[in-house]
């Protein structure tokens, strides 16, 4: 546990990273979505997808989690297994830490009645419709998960260089629009759509978070034999 331990420390002895960077683009993108907010006329609620930009931001945190420090952590003996639960523990606190602003900052817009303009950043209604803490949930299973897929990515560039993981999203990708094809062949758009209004927010972050656990086992399988 304690080089687990060990291994956290590490990662967040790259502040910028972990840090600094979410910091400037979660402030960034909040100054910017206001000013929009500010130049639209109307009292009608404003909405933007600005909230997003640092949640997206895990996943190239994830990608450098893992290609920056590896090899430093292999020269220091530690195993990959520590390695990787201090990595997703690592994953886990930036999570927790950024669904709590967006939480406090959520609660600030309410009381504010979003920034005195009905311009609305941290505050989603359908996301909110659970509660603080089903928001709190979501934004952190969210993060988890673009974490884990940016760490995932890392781990195939590593094992099996960027052919492998640009034949691998490119496949990906086809599956998506196939599925999109297949839905729309049947026809199931209306099913669909009732199915995530009748789920809400805590059910597709109970969806993401089933999500999140396959691909970081599937993650750490790569790792195993990961040279770093």
């Amino acid at each position: 546990m304690n080089r687990t331990l060990n291994v956290i420390r590490m990662q967040f002895v790259n502040r910028q990273t972990f840090v600094w960077v979410p910091l400037i683009v979660l402030g960034g993108s909040l100054l910017l979505s206001l000013l929009i907010y500010a130049m639209i006329p109307g009292d009608f609620p404003k909405y933007g997808g600005g909230a997003w930009a640092p949640l997206w931001y895990l996943l190239a945190v994830g990608i450098q989690s893992l290609t920056m420090t590896f090899p430093f952590s292999q020269a220091m003996s530690v195993t990959r297994r520590e390695f990787y639960l201090g990595t997703l523990l690592t994953a886990g606190i930036a999570a927790a830490v950024l669904a709590i602003v967006f939480v406090v900052g959520g609660l600030i817009e309410q009381a504010t009645d979003g920034w005195g303009m009905n311009g609305w950043f941290f505050y989603l209604p359908w996301i909110w419709a659970a509660g603080p803490l089903g928001a709190a949930f979501f934004y952190f299973v969210t993060a988890v998960l673009l974490f884990i897929v940016g760490f995932w990515a890392a781990t195939l560039y590593k094992r099996f260089g960027a052919t492998v993981l640009t034949s691998v999203l490119v496949g990906i990708g086809l599956l998506f629009v196939g599925l999109l094809w297949l839905i729309g062949r049947l026809d199931a758009w209306e099913q669909i759509g009732v199915w995530l209004a009748t789920s809400g927010s805590l059910g597709l972050a109970a969806g993401m978070a089933v999500a999140a656990v396959v691909l970081a086992g599937i993650a750490y399988l790569t790792l195993r034999r990961t040279v770093p």
